[in-house]
């Protein structure tokens, strides 16, 4: 499948979703990598197979940007469900906030791409998955590596648009099934 695939897919009731698919990816602030790195880790923890493949094949990444995007979804995939019980447990047991996570997470230190890019990547999985504490930890790290909120936020927006074409594509093939 190719974006117009995946676009045309789209049903009229996500006419936004169709036009934003389109520009919010090319959204200036962002380079290539680092936008549709964003977007192929989006579309991992997103979990839609054909906008995991779309997205791929149009991204101009090389592979080691490929693979490493594929890094820090997976590792992110891990440590949003983990650091997200952390922070919701704080109020009452904070002792899990002090436990050694023991969790292997190396590929974060030995992933090959830029280090600012792939903690954007990082943020557009926590966005989709909703933990806050990893939010704060890789929002606080590209900022130290030199990126602008705009930067973060044109992050989240292209996870919030990746997110939502993916839960549209599903509910549209189940509605599909159901007929």
């Amino acid at each position: 499948m190719t974006l117009d695939d995946i676009k045309a897919a789209l049903p009229e009731a996500a006419r936004d979703l169709k036009l934003n698919l389109g520009s919010v990816i090319a959204t200036p602030g962002l380079t290539p990598a680092q936008a549709w790195g964003a977007a192929l880790a989006a579309a991992i923890a997103a979990r839609n197979a054909d906008l995991i493949q779309a997205i791929s094949t149009a991204a101009p990444i090389d592979d080691a940007t490929r693979t490493a995007v594929r890094t820090a979804a997976a590792l992110m995939g891990m440590n949003t469900v983990y650091y997200r019980f952390v922070h919701l447990m704080k109020p009452t047991v904070p002792d899990y906030a002090t436990m050694p996570a023991r969790l292997r997470m190396q590929g974060m230190a030995s992933h090959g791409a830029n280090p600012l890019d792939f903690e954007l990547w990082s943020i557009a999985v926590a966005a989709i998955v909703g933990c806050g504490m990893c939010l704060e930890s890789h929002e606080h790290e590209v900022l130290k590596k030199g990126a602008t909120r705009e930067m973060v936020q044109t992050t989240v927006r292209i996870a919030a648009v990746i997110h939502a074409v993916a839960m549209t594509l599903d509910a549209e093939a189940a509605f599909a099934r159901a007929a």
